[in-house]
């Protein structure tokens, strides 16, 4: 049998905190995206080049483990952004 993808994520972010306070979390997301990737989850994170906020996208088992992944981000948890979670179902990649 093969291996079943599992459903692609993305959390779309917009700061809410000055660049100094959001730059204290900033190594700390990095370390817990890299995390995710170790884990299998695909993630990738990075940023708008036009305005502020960003972009995470990651693999998880269902809705459930993507709120917790997005949760447990130190970006969340530490209050530097709001955030909007979708399920991407992908058509052609």
């Amino acid at each position: 049998m093969g291996c079943k993808q599992m459903p692609t994520f993305v959390k779309i972010e917009e700061g809410k905190v000055d660049k100094s306070t959001f730059d204290l979390h900033v190594s700390a997301h990095k370390a817990y995206v890299r995390d995710l990737i170790a884990k299998g989850h695909k993630a990738r994170t990075g940023y708008w080049a036009q305005m502020e906020g960003g972009m995470m996208v990651f693999e998880a088992a269902s809705m459930q483990e993507a709120q917790a992944i997005a949760a447990n981000d130190p970006l969340v948890k530490n209050d530097c952004v709001n955030y909007k979670l979708y399920e991407w179902r992908i058509v052609v990649e």
